[in-house]
């Protein structure tokens, strides 16, 4: 089931921002239809405070705070289902990327708790291996968190189905993963 919007106020709304969006995400996202094929698809639906096409309209309204403090925009993972369901095939995760950006320049709080965190030990790990290690990502977010048995259940499936390696693996060509990593990325956080 949907969440509901709260009521918009114009006083409050930043005109300038859809054009923002738009013009740094480089997606027409005026075009979409609010069929809701997104949200339907979207496999993180749940975790999210607002559907994609909900954060989509709440650009367009110019409802800058609200949109950049929220957990959707940090929840989704990128995996382009929204997309492929789209009729209108608008990337939103473009958009969801612009958003955290600007979230991000803007020094606004993520919607989500210790989400950044957890975003920044996945980017410690590819700067450090080339790819992501799971487990290691886990322990160091847990470390951080000290949320030791929150979702212990998931990581002993997983490590049950084969899908964490207990040893990080690293892959050749890691001078053209140095290149991806400005000196200063670590600092950049709200």
């Amino acid at each position: 089931m949907d969440k509901p919007l709260d009521p918009i106020n114009l006083d409050e709304s930043d005109r300038y921002f859809a054009e923002d969006v738009k013009h740094h995400s480089g997606v027409d996202f005026n075009r979409c239809l609010f069929c809701r094929s997104c949200g339907n698809g979207c496999p993180f639906d749940r975790a999210m405070d607002y559907p994609p096409f909900a954060v989509l309209r709440m650009v367009q309204y110019g409802m800058r705070q609200k949109v950049l403090g929220c957990a959707t925009i940090w929840v989704c993972v990128s995996c382009h289902t929204c997309s492929s369901q789209c009729p209108m095939s608008i990337d939103i995760p473009a958009i969801m990327h612009t958003l955290c950006s600007m979230a991000l320049e803007e020094h606004v709080a993520p919607g989500a708790p210790d989400i950044l965190d957890f975003h920044l030990e996945a980017l410690r790990s590819i700067e450090k291996h080339g790819r992501t290690h799971k487990l290691g990502i886990m322990l160091r977010h847990k470390l951080l968190t000290g949320k030791w048995f929150k979702d212990v259940d998931v990581g002993l499936k997983m490590l049950a189905k084969r899908k964490l390696d207990l040893l990080p693996s690293r892959v050749q060509g890691m001078e053209e993963i140095a290149r991806l990593f400005t000196r200063d990325w670590k600092t950049y956080m709200p």
